[in-house]
């Protein structure tokens, strides 16, 4: 397939509605026992996404690993086909790529760079990833913004569009505070600058850590649309969930302690989908960190909370500190499916020993949440109120990486796990 920039204003919101309409009528046929038909469509759907790239390709990364998201019957085929999304999308021609390079760094890449790999290795929604090396540093990884991605998110980052996509939630609730966090943090992903100072800052969280590392920003070849990294390698999590099961073990504490180590010092990265992890026998590579928060010392305040309550076992201060954190009212159904909800979502912690994270519990997460995002729409005013926007994506991270953990199948004590990265906390204080 011919590079090509993805399309802008109507025809790429076209594009997208066009790419949910093929996806639903591949469904429908396969449910019809139509031979083939599903397989079809989900790799015509695949490469549709692929094509547009920004908000679509990452709708289809979310959906090739998020539990629930698609329909149980079809949700194997259509995570097969989704799958390339999370590191194969389309690449610039080496020529796009070479001009984007020299526009930020004032040469071409060649001259910039040692051993500069015209052909990408890697890419993802807004840009594509290159070897190089530099003689100061060794070998490194170069991302490379799209052209034109800019300009063609423009359109569907806006404030009517979203506000619009959210329909009959967005005028019953007024959510322009969540409608703004949305498009705030996406337009966050197209300045590298902002992505190279958030890595910095987790590296510098878990500076001594030997089993959580994140690669080295070299901030003299890092500019807007150009990000450089130390090269790092390890498994993929598609290899990765082939490993034995203590090495799966390992990486799914890990990765807790990445997750729940960096909130309780009130900072998340959003964006925990499968390729943004490699994978080695003692220790996990944590990559791309355009999507991340910071909450506010209070807001970090009652996460903290939450989790001491946990550790000390009581579950009832667990789940008043979680009601407390999302803004729950103190009776009424709203409130009553709020606190099932936040049990449900920490049952491993109020589990008695070690808990195994399933697919089947992620689907019944993403389902009670659908369940409670229509209640809230169609109930009764003042009996819900909306999540504050500050922990909007919080949300797509517990979803995401519970489906994450769910991939390793394996049983962890989560309790203990958590437990400790509180006591770490304490002694920090």
């Amino acid at each position: 397939m011919a590079p090509e920039r993805p399309p802008k204003g109507f025809a790429r919101i076209a594009s997208i509605a066009a790419t949910g309409l093929r996806v639903g009528a591949g469904q429908l046929l396969g449910r019809l026992g139509v031979p083939g038909a599903t397989e079809a469509a989900a790799l015509a759907a695949a490469r549709r996404l692929a094509r547009l790239r920004g908000i679509a390709l990452k709708a289809g990364q979310i959906g090739s690993y998020l539990e629930g998201v698609l329909p149980e019957r079809d949700a194997a085929v259509y995570q097969k086909a989704l799958a390339v999304l999370r590191n194969a999308a389309p690449v610039l021609d080496p020529a796009g790529a070479a001009r984007v390079v020299e526009e930020e760094l004032g040469a071409p890449p060649d001259r910039f760079f040692l051993d500069w790999e015209p052909k990408a290795f890697a890419a993802a929604s807004i840009g594509e990833v290159h070897r190089a090396r530099l003689p100061d540093v060794g070998e490194v990884a170069v991302k490379v913004q799209y052209e034109g991605i800019a300009d063609a998110l423009a359109t569907e980052l806006s404030l009517s569009t979203l506000a619009t996509l959210l329909g009959p939630v967005s005028a019953k609730f007024r959510l322009d505070e969540q409608v703004e966090e949305i498009r705030a943090r996406f337009l966050e992903e197209l300045d590298y600058r902002h992505e190279a100072g958030a890595q910095a800052e987790f590296s510098a969280l878990f500076h001594g850590d030997l089993h959580v590392r994140v690669p080295e920003v070299v901030p003299r070849a890092s500019t807007t649309r150009v990000l450089t990294s130390r090269l790092v390698s390890g498994l993929s999590f598609e290899e990765a969930e082939r490993a034995p099961e203590e090495t799966r073990r390992f990486w799914a504490e890990t990765l807790w302690r990445f997750v729940f180590k960096s909130l309780m010092h009130g900072l998340f990265n959003a964006d925990p989908h499968p390729g943004n992890y490699l994978l080695g026998a003692d220790h996990v590579w944590f990559l791309d960190f355009g999507c991340t928060r910071r909450l506010s010392p209070e807001r970090t305040e009652m996460i903290r909370e939450a989790h001491r309550a946990s550790a000390a076992g009581d579950d009832a201060r667990f789940i008043e500190a979680g009601a407390e954190l999302v803004g729950l009212s103190s009776a009424g159904e709203g409130a009553q499916r709020g606190r099932d909800y936040l049990r449900l979502c920490f049952a491993p912690l109020f589990a008695n020993g070690r808990y195994r994270i399933t697919r089947e519990y992620c689907r019944r997460l993403f389902t009670d949440m659908r369940d409670h995002t229509r209640a809230m729409v169609f109930g009764p005013a003042g009996e819900f109120t909306p999540l504050p926007a500050d922990l909007l994506f919080l949300n797509r991270l517990q979803l995401g990486f519970y489906s994450v953990l769910a991939r390793l199948d394996v049983d962890v004590d989560y309790h203990s796990l958590d437990a400790e990265i509180v006591s770490d906390l304490r002694a920090i204080a």
